[in-house]
């Protein structure tokens, strides 16, 4: 029996004054005629005032809404910001050789009238103690000179391979003059680089002009030294006594009163501090 025949029977049944006695009537029929309870359809007549049942949401405690801030913040996708984009161009050894043959043009080597171009281009005079620092970053053998290895090699450590670029390095190859360690090894290495590559020993005149470009401003007795060097009998320094002029120059005072006559300084130096108190107090 489906709803439609219920609501035909109520409609056809004069002889009941209201649905409500319809539907206890029919739910007292057996629907197939058989009295078996699974196929009966028992039609329940709503109570008066009764209302459809409503389920109610249980409401989230605190401990359920902070479980759902943590779920919902551990799966939150993570939104990265954009790497900056560098706008500094790699290091060219191509642009770096062809750099070198501007001043070099089909030689492998440039020589002082390209070295005096080169320190125009870059903006330091070709005296500057600069030179000498960037000669040593290229381990160039000859003052002067520049090869194209000796230039590839460099320049490639300093990551230069324009004008731009090393004018850019300036101040830092400047910079490195003030660790002790660093200087020492410019200090030691400006001897090979200077002397004469057929003597032993750095000329007079040379050894004079480097010491005035590396210890002249910070050895106090720089100039007095400059003097025992012109009236003294030698003619040129060998590395034994570079070396030791050096830390001469950082360890002894100014008023040679720490000066130990028995140490082991060179024979040279031992004439310098006799020479220097012997002369009248200026």
């Amino acid at each position: 029996m489906n709803v439609t025949f219920v609501m035909k029977s109520a409609r056809s049944l004069g002889n009941v004054s209201t649905l409500s006695e319809t539907l206890d009537e029919l739910n007292r029929l057996d629907l197939n005629g058989q009295g078996s309870q699974k196929h009966t359809a028992q039609l329940v007549k709503p109570s008066e005032g009764a209302a459809m049942p409503v389920k109610k949401r249980k409401l989230p405690d605190a401990d359920d809404r902070e479980q759902s801030c943590k779920i919902t913040s551990f799966t939150r996708p993570q939104i990265r910001a954009p790497r900056p984009i560098s706008t500094e161009k790699p290091f060219s050894s191509k642009k770096c050789l062809a750099w070198f043959h501007k001043y070099a043009a089909p030689d492998k080597v440039f020589g002082p009238e390209a070295m005096e171009k080169f320190c125009e281009d870059i903006g330091v005079e070709p005296e500057n103690i600069i030179m000498l620092v960037l000669a040593w970053h290229l381990e160039a053998a000859n003052m002067g000179y520049f090869t194209k290895d000796e230039w590839l090699r460099g320049m490639t450590t300093l990551q230069c391979d324009c004008t731009e670029r090393l004018q850019s390095k300036l101040d830092y190859l400047h910079s490195e003059l003030s660790d002790a360690a660093t200087f020492k090894n410019i200090y030691r290495y400006a001897f090979d680089f200077a002397r004469d590559k057929n003597q032993r020993s750095l000329d007079m005149d040379t050894a004079k002009l480097m010491l005035a470009l590396l210890l002249g401003r910070s050895w106090p007795l720089f100039s007095v030294f400059s003097q025992f060097l012109e009236q003294s009998k030698y003619k040129g320094l060998n590395k034994d006594q570079w070396y030791n002029v050096l830390e001469f120059s950082r360890t002894i005072s100014p008023d040679l009163s720490n000066y130990d006559e028995d140490g082991a300084w060179p024979v040279l130096l031992d004439e310098f501090v006799e020479w220097r108190r012997s002369c009248p107090a200026s």
